[in-house]
């Protein structure tokens, strides 16, 4: 899913236009970042957790010359999910193999 389908998503469930979806989803994404800039942590409950992780210096090859690199020390956004969406997502891997594995006991083999 990109962003314009989660905008369409979120208008259809919440019965709002495209435009105010999209701006609910700006509003939203610009939060985090700033958040995330001020050096917090962002804590939603039972979805997860966006923060920030310090990586270190460490060394690299260039893939297409072999030579070692110096990478530098740099900060990245982390996002660790919650019990309510890893459950939700066990949930939804159960049913698809559920679902796969009955279709295959129907199914007898052509030769």
């Amino acid at each position: 899913m990109n962003k314009e389908e989660l905008v369409s998503k979120i208008a259809a469930d919440a019965s709002i236009t495209k435009a105010v979806a999209g701006k609910a989803l700006k509003s939203f994404i610009d939060s985090v970042s700033q958040t995330l800039s001020n050096g917090e942590n962002l804590t939603l409950v039972g979805f997860g957790t966006f923060s920030i992780v310090q990586r270190a210096a460490r060394k690299g090859r260039n893939p297409r010359t072999g030579a070692e690199i110096k990478i530098a020390a740099n900060k990245a956004p982390k996002f660790k999910p919650g019990k309510a969406l890893k459950e939700a997502i066990q949930k939804v891997g159960q049913k698809a193999r559920s679902a796969k594995a009955s279709g295959a006991k129907g199914q007898a083999k052509k030769r």
